[in-house]
């Protein structure tokens, strides 16, 4: 089984839930780059679990080791490895699900791919706590995007019934991205965070969970990264966020309200602006035919409600092919939405360094960022 993706910008995720490490392999990233240590750490630590209600109470470091790819905390341009201590490990929390398959998890599916001998302990390679390698490497590639002013920035748009306020695909500024990160809980309203915070509390008192939807944006792209059909922008962030673990949808720019639009409501007009050329909308989400027109890029990504519940379920016995009940024991987020945000935007920052780096150049990027 694979866990890589990227064309020029590769990452490579490894590790499991409860096994020794977890960690990322980058490769085909600049040379000549000084990476910030504290700002990865930042980034990472914004994902890190224990830091409050709605989050898991399982406390990890999540300090990364990097083995390769660096000298003097420059890259070097060969392969960057980094690995990350798991040092808060129950693994006899899962030993009833070898038998019994969790609901909405990937457990049975893995037991029939691999012939059951999945690691089941925290979910194993499918697990939410691999996200913290793919923070890391996002983290960097911000880094490389910065060098381009580049930024990259989301907040909880919904959880529950609650929505925040939403992103002006507009008008979009560094400083209003940066706002949201220095934030606990990151929405743009305050107000709408604390009746969300009021709506997972309630849920984790009645042993459930809640899902949401996270909205992402990226600002200061140039126009014309992409390509048409298959290998379009849309195709490829669609595709890298759909590999984190609990979502469940995604769109663009209008999205889905675009299917109750005409075309007058939806055509984004164009016109000049400082001498550029922008558009006076952005229901496009920034790309139009797979190809970035300079305007914000904002998507949306749906998170399921967290599958790990302490209710009692209804399941089955993988040995004797009978029904069986199952209750679930371990630490849970009551929403993993919350702590989703920063691996959204590393996500993004990710696929916009790789396809920079087809636009420009490996060559150029190196040159850029030794700058």
């Amino acid at each position: 089984m694979n866990s890589e993706f990227g064309d020029r910008i590769k990452v490579s995720i490894f590790g499991q839930s409860h096994s020794k490490g977890i960690g990322a392999v980058i490769t085909g990233l600049p040379a000549g780059l000084k990476l910030d240590m504290d700002l990865i750490s930042a980034h990472m630590q914004r994902r890190a679990p224990g830091r409050n209600l709605h989050s898991t109470q399982r406390k990890e470091a999540d300090i990364p080791n990097i083995l390769s790819g660096l000298a003097n905390c420059v890259t070097t341009g060969d392969p960057l490895c980094a690995v990350i201590e798991n040092t808060n490990t129950i693994s006899s929390d899962y030993d009833n699900l070898r038998d019994t398959p969790r609901p909405s998890h990937s457990d049975y599916p893995l037991y029939v791919k691999t012939g059951g001998y999945n690691d089941i302990s925290g979910g194993g390679h499918s697990s939410g706590r691999l996200t913290a390698p793919l923070c890391f490497a996002g983290a960097v590639c911000m880094q490389i995007l910065g060098k381009f002013g580049i930024e990259v920035g989301a907040h909880i748009y919904s959880v529950g019934d609650n929505t925040d306020t939403p992103f002006d695909m507009v008008n979009i500024s560094a400083k209003d991205l940066a706002d949201i990160k220095e934030k606990e809980f990151p929405t743009v309203s305050d107000d709408a965070g604390r009746l969300m915070r009021t709506e997972i509390e309630k849920a984790r008192l009645n042993l459930d969970s809640l899902g949401g939807i996270i909205e992402c944006a990226v600002i200061n792209l140039p126009a014309g990264l992409g390509d048409p059909m298959f290998s379009g922008v849309e195709n490829k962030l669609a595709s890298a966020v759909f590999g984190i673990p609990a979502v469940r949808g995604i769109e663009f720019g209008a999205g889905f309200a675009a299917a109750k639009m005409t075309g007058s409501e939806h055509n984004d007009p164009y016109r000049i602006k400082n001498g550029r050329i922008v558009t006076e909308t952005n229901n496009h989400g920034g790309i139009i035919g797979g190809i970035t027109t300079g305007m914000p890029l904002v998507f949306r990504a749906a998170i399921k409600p967290t599958a790990s519940i302490a209710q009692e379920q209804n399941t089955v016995s993988l040995s004797e092919l009978t029904e069986t009940k199952l209750t679930i024991k371990g630490r849970h987020d009551p929403c993993i939405v919350p702590r989703a945000v920063p691996v959204v935007e590393s996500v993004a920052a990710i696929v916009m360094a790789d396809l920079l780096t087809i636009e420009t150049g490996y060559r150029n990027m190196c040159k850029k960022v030794q700058e």
